[in-house]
C-alpha cells in the first residue's frame, strides 16, 4: 500500500469513496464490496503470488482487492462491467502503474487475447476475485473451458456454491458442477466469510475456494462432448436410477431400457445406483464404452 493512504478495504474509506462519487449499488449487477483487510490478506496469499505473476481480476469493484494484488504481483489486469466504477478505480488505483483495468464484460471478452495483450510475460497466472454471485458459475465455466493459461483459480463464492465445487461422489452437494470443476481442477475451500465484511451485507454466506488447474483432466475420455452429455443427463432428475436418466437420453428405442441395463451392466455399473454416487472415473468409463459402441456397433 502507498505509504500515507489507508487500505480501500477500509470501511471508513470505502464510505468516503461512495459518497465523492455518488455511487449507489446495482443489485442487479450483485455487487458486494470487501470491507475487511484482513480477508482480502488471506485471499491474496492463498493465491500463492510472486513478483513475476500475473493476475487476472474479474468484478474489481472500486479497487480493494485490486490493490492488495498490485502489491503481491507484477501485473494485474482487471475486468469491470460497471461503467460507473471506472472513474472510482482510476482514482482509488492511480498510486499503482502495474494495473490495467478493462471495460468489458468478462463473458464476452476473448480472454486469450486479453492475457497475451496484458499479461503474457509473466512467470504464471492466477484469477483471483470476488465473483457477482448471481454468475459464478458461468464466470468459472469459461475459465476452465477455455483452457487458458492459467496456474489457479481463488474466487469468493456463495458458501454452497464453493460446497459443490468440491463436494464427493454420494454427498447432497454433489452433482454435475462438481464433476465439470473437478475434471479441469483441483478444489479447495481455504475459508468461510462473514456477512458482515461486505457492503452491502448479503444475504448468504460466503466462502473462498482455491482450484488448482489439472495439466491434464481428471479422466480420459475419448469424446468430451459425450463425457458431459452422459454426466448431465445422469443428474437430469436426480432421484431417478442411472437406468431410466440414460435410456431416455441415450437408449430412446425400441427394448431402450434393455439394451441401457445391458450397457451399464457390461460397465459393471448396478442399473439402479443413481448418478450421485458416481466417480469421475465411472463417468468416464461409460463415456469411452458408449462411445466404443457407437464407433463399432457391431
Amino acid at each position: 500500500m502507498t505509504k500515507g493512504l489507508d487500505s480501500i478495504a477500509n470501511p471508513r474509506r470505502t464510505a468516503m469513496l461512495l459518497e465523492k462519487y455518488g455511487f449507489s449499488f446495482k443489485k442487479s449487477l450483485g455487487q458486494n464490496f470487501l470491507i475487511d483487510s484482513n480477508i482480502l490478506t488471506k485471499i491474496v496469499a492463498a493465491a500463492e503470488l510472486g513478483a513475476d505473476h500475473g493476475v487476472l481480476e474479474i468484478g474489481p469493484g472500486i479497487g480493494a482487492l485490486t490493490e492488495q494484488l498490485a502489491l503481491a504481483s507484477k501485473h494485474v489486469v482487471a475486468i469491470e462491467l460497471d461503467q460507473r466504477l471506472l472513474p472510482i478505480l482510476a482514482d482509488t488505483l492511480s498510486h499503482y502503474s502495474n494495473t490495467t483495468i478493462i471495460h468489458g464484460d468478462v463473458l464476452k471478452l476473448d480472454l486469450h487475447t486479453v492475457i497475451r495483450e496484458h499479461i503474457a510475460s509473466v512467470e504464471s497466472i492466477s484469477v483471483v476475485a470476488n465473483l457477482p454471485y448471481y454468475i459464478t458459475t458461468p464466470i468459472v465455466m469459461k475459465l476452465l473451458e477455455a483452457r487458458l493459461p492459467i496456474e489457479r483459480i481463488v474466487v469468493m463464492v456463495q458458501k454452497e456454491v464453493a460446497q459443490r465445487f468440491a463436494a464427493m461422489p454420494g454427498t447432497k452437494d454433489y452433482g454435475s458442477l462438481s464433476i465439470a470443476v473437478q475434471y479441469y481442477a483441483i478444489p479447495e475451500l481455504v475459508m468461510k466469510v462473514p456477512q458482515t465484511v461486505f457492503v452491502p451485507r448479503p444475504s448468504v454466506d460466503s466462502a473462498v475456494v482455491r482450484l488448482t488447474m489439472r495439466r491434464q483432466p481428471a479422466v480420459a475420455v475419448k469424446d468430451e462432448s459425450l463425457f458431459f452429455s452422459i454426466v448431465q443427463a445422469a443428474f437430469a432428475q436426480r432421484r431417478k436410477t442411472l437406468i431410466n436418466n440414460l435410456q431416455q437420453r441415450f437408449f430412446a428405442f425400441d427394448q431402450g431400457k434393455e439394451a441401457c441395463r445391458a450397457f451399464l451392466l457390461s460397465c459393471h455399473i448396478v442399473p439402479e445406483r443413481r448418478g450421485e454416487t458416481l466417480s469421475l472415473q465411472e463417468f468416464a468409463m461409460l463415456t469411452n464404452r458408449l462411445h466404443d459402441l457407437r464407433t463399432n456397433p457391431s
